[in-house]
């Protein structure tokens, strides 16, 4: 099939991209280069050793959205562009819902008139808001606490009324926990702009000696270890339930929400030192204050993916830890988030 990727050069979209072209899928990459680099276009087709089509535009132009879907003879989109950091949308809320709900609007537009209905939408836990319960699965209820998680459960609402007014539409919304880890080529990977708003580019950083020490925001939770429990996912497992998505969506239609995670809670220390295992000494840490609106513990139930996708993860923390840390060594200088 060929599938359109949104924001294809990014850090996940450059992963999925590579698992779709692996899998026999064509991929076509839409992105505006606001938080990725064209760079990353060449690196996907260094590992793939193909060609892959790459359109400079942003999310909001629905004509040239039209015209790339139409003249790439595009199967299904997997829609991934959106801005993503929880605290620059509490600081930006319109520019986040401009981008993200407005953006998806015109996505929607775009393929209504090239007549392509099926779709992967690129969520989020936070949809989930604070957890009522543990371990968090689709049916938990949802109450996002912030613009960006406003912003991508509002999305979810919509496609579900697109998938409501008409039976040909299949969409897939999947829910990601926290995308970790880079490609074993070390090729591609996460090396955001600026200071990092997540936990382990931010070890990353420090390992690397760019930032002096991870900051451990509370040690008090009622955890094993008292600091904040979150579930990862290596960003290859990511990528590749989307092309379980993909099949999956090919026998089934209407709307669907799926939990990406590996059902696996690691708290910030034990991070921390499969980390230090991983790289061979210690990581400077201290522990500061709570942030406002952390929550103790967050972690995924994979069920109805393993069950209805056939996907589940299999890469544990330690191969996460070593392949961040190995993009890291061999891509030093890379500054963009690709």
């Amino acid at each position: 099939m060929n599938i359109l990727l949104t924001g294809g050069a990014g850090y996940i979209g450059s992963h999925t991209a590579v698992s779709l072209i692996e899998a026999g899928h064509h991929a076509v990459i839409y992105d505006n280069f606001s938080n990725s680099s064209p760079t990353v276009v060449c690196c996907i087709e260094e590992i793939t050793k193909t060609t892959v089509p790459v359109i400079a535009g942003d999310i909001l132009d629905t004509a040239r959205l039209t015209e790339v879907l139409q003249k790439h003879a595009v199967d299904a989109v997997i829609h991934f562009a959106g801005l993503k950091a929880v605290g620059e949308s509490v600081k930006a809320p319109v520019a986040y819902y401009a981008n993200n709900v407005q953006g998806t609007i015109s996505l929607l537009q775009a393929m209504q008139v090239a007549h392509v209905k099926s779709l992967i939408f690129s969520s989020s836990a936070t949809v989930y808001g604070v957890p009522q319960y543990l371990p968090l699965d689709e049916a938990h209820p949802t109450g996002a606490v912030n613009p960006y998680g406003r912003s991508k459960l509002h999305i979810e609402e919509m496609l579900q009324d697109v998938a409501n007014s008409d039976a040909a539409w299949r969409i897939a919304c999947l829910r990601y926990f926290n995308p970790v880890g880079a490609h074993a080529s070390a090729l591609i990977g996460e090396s955001p702009r600026g200071v990092p708003n997540n936990l382990m580019p931010y070890v990353v950083q420090v390992a690397c000696g760019r930032l002096p020490s991870v900051s451990v925001y509370g040690s008090d939770y009622p955890t094993s270890d008292g600091t904040g429990v979150r579930d990862y996912i290596h960003v290859v497992d990511l990528a590749q339930g989307h092309v379980a998505a993909l099949d999956f969506l090919e026998a089934h239609p209407g709307w669907n929400a799926f939990n990406l995670g590996t059902g696996r809670g690691y708290s910030v220390l034990e991070v921390l030192r499969a980390f230090e295992q991983v790289c061979g000494f210690s990581i400077q840490h201290s522990i500061v204050a709570r942030r406002p609106g952390d929550v103790a513990a967050a972690y995924a139930k994979t069920d109805a993916a393993r069950q209805l996708m056939g996907w589940s993860a299999s890469r544990d923390i330690h191969e996460m830890c070593a392949s961040a840390w190995r993009f890291a060594r061999i891509q030093p200088g890379s500054v963009e988030s690709t």
